[in-house]
């Protein structure tokens, strides 16, 4: 190892010498785009590792599928079972509760206190204490939490603009006004070409998550079931926690979905359509509504090359009555894996810190320039999102922060100087989309996300200033029971719920509660609320 000077910066950036090798495994996202020969092994960020810190990263495997249950999840699970771990471990809270009781990880809670940054200390404070408190086991801190915001996670209503201003649709207010523009988008050809052949709404076979998924349909019917796949938890009103997804209102949402799927409105074959092949039917130009996260017109950009003219918008969810509607968010948000543990036995283990370090200070920091964050960040000439090739991808305050940021400057009560170096693109796309220039793919959807108006964090920071987030209750790790049991709970409720969009009775979810709450259910309400009034 390095040693340490009296510049505390060699603890957080300097460079081992000689080179060092450290071992990984890499769950990518569908999203992950790949050009000019780069590879998850060989690639922009793996290059700046060995660089600036002179650390070797070397990946053992590598799979797509990060999504819950999917494919990465799949292949950690036989990583773990086989005893054989690579030095850094990207691994979901249930692997992390199970490794912890093995005591196959690392204490890094000294390690995290001498190596981490001041500004990566800063940032994980943002983020408030419960990331770090749900990695921490009998006092010892066994794993990073990829911290996010909970803010990056409200579920939003997209529809095609360009549609509604064709057929003179307005802005929907209630539910039924979201009918009515499926109805259009489905019988009176939005797209021009004189045939029956788009729908009124996408979904994918995973139902939830960022996507073309169900969370904020369900909001709308005051209905709070699984977040992104993980389990849900609400306050009864009677100071006790109930699972969301087995409540009533689910069952109502359930409904109008198997009606509106009977009409054809929603694509008939969503049940084996993953979330980026749901994309490539609304980026062809055949679906014109969806629900999803924030980041979406990033992920459909590529269909401003097929249609310029195509436009989406961010919009509030609308209540099915004349209640408002709480958008659901997580109780601790995290993004992708949930957590980077260190293997008992790797040499080095302050090197996880000192990358996590590097990750923040290329995007936050003042020592990168503007085109070597292009490189490293969002590509403004290929659009390729390269910053997901780093080991780390923490993102707490730093969306809604930029777009509040944009409309003080956009107003004139701030100065374009007060920005870093990776809100600048989301600037100049704004500042061209507001002057009225020709958008590339790239900046059109960074307007949508990050701007003044008609963009997803415009309404992401009206529900925030009016206090109407629900988040999850249970802010913890997986208790005992999850960890044996809810990934089959879950595989039982996407089941259900699908089979019931697809026709199934309606009845059937009265069978898929009682099994639930056999199946270990019971067991989990009553850990969870162990814990709720423990806390």
């Amino acid at each position: 190892m390095q040693s340490e000077q009296a510049n505390p910066e060699d603890l957080y950036f300097g460079k081992y010498e000689p080179s060092i090798y450290v071992s990984t495994v890499r769950i990518l996202s569908p999203a992950m785009r790949f050009e000019n020969g780069e590879t998850i092994d060989s690639n922009v960020w793996y290059q700046e590792y060995e660089k600036k810190l002179g650390i070797k990263l070397k990946n053992e495997w590598s799979v797509t599928g990060d999504e819950p249950g999917g494919q990465g999840e799949q292949k950690m699970n036989v990583t773990i079972a086989s005893g054989s771990l690579p030095d850094i471990v990207p691994l979901t809270a249930s692997q992390l509760r199970q490794l912890a009781d093995a005591g196959k990880l690392a204490d890094i809670t000294e390690v995290f206190e001498k190596y981490a940054s001041p500004m990566t200390k800063d940032i994980f404070s943002q983020a408030g204490s419960a990331p770090l408190a749900s990695a921490t086991f009998d006092g010892k801190l066994l794993a990073i939490p990829t911290v996010a915001s909970i803010n990056n996670g409200v579920p939003l209503i997209f529809i095609r603009t360009d549609w509604m201003d064709k057929l003179n649709l307005k802005p929907p207010k209630t539910m039924d006004d979201v009918y009515k523009i499926m109805d259009a988008f489905v019988n009176q050809d939005p797209d021009g070409n004189g045939k029956k052949d788009t729908y009124g709404m996408a979904l994918n076979k995973d139902l939830y998550g960022f996507f073309a998924t169900l969370e904020g349909f369900f909001n709308s019917y005051h209905a709070y079931p699984r977040y992104g796949g993980k389990a849900n938890w609400v306050e009864d009103g009677n100071g006790n926690l109930i699972f969301g997804s087995i409540q009533p209102e689910v069952k109502t949402a359930l409904g109008k979905l198997q009606e509106l799927y009977k009409k054809g409105y929603i694509d008939r074959e969503f049940g084996v359509k993953d979330w980026s092949k749901e994309k490539e039917l609304v980026a062809s130009g055949k679906i014109g509504l969806y629900y999803g996260g924030m980041s979406t017109p990033i992920v459909i950009n590529d269909m401003r090359m097929n249609d310029p003219n195509a436009d989406w918008q961010a919009f509030p969810l609308v209540s099915v009555d004349d209640q408002p509607v709480k958008p659901q968010v997580d109780g601790i948000a995290l993004g992708s894996p949930q957590y980077l543990a260190v293997s008992k036995d790797a040499k080095n283990p302050e090197a996880l810190i000192k990358m996590i370090n590097l990750f923040f200070e290329v995007f936050y920091g003042k020592s990168y320039t503007t085109e070597q964050v292009d490189k490293l960040g969002t590509s403004p000439t290929d659009g390729v999102e390269r910053w997901m090739y780093s080991i780390y991808t923490g993102e707490p305050e730093k969306n809604l922060n930029t777009h509040r940021l944009l409309k003080e400057i956009v107003n004139g009560s701030k100065d374009k100087s007060a920005l870093n170096n990776e809100q600048k693109s989301a600037y100049t796309s704004v500042m061209k989309a507001l002057s009225g220039e020709k958008l590339e793919p790239m900046e059109w959807a960074l307007n949508r996300v990050f701007g003044p108006e008609n963009s997803s964090f415009n309404v992401i920071d009206q529900y925030v200033n009016d206090n109407m987030l629900q988040p999850n209750a249970f802010a913890a790790v997986s208790t005992s029971t999850m960890l044996k049991r809810d990934s089959t709970l879950q595989k039982l409720e996407l089941e259900t719920f699908s089979k019931i969009i697809m026709g199934e009775p309606l009845d059937s979810f009265d069978q898929f509660v009682e099994n639930w709450k056999k199946l270990g259910g019971d067991e989990m309400t009553k850990e969870v609320n162990d814990w709720y009034k423990s806390r």
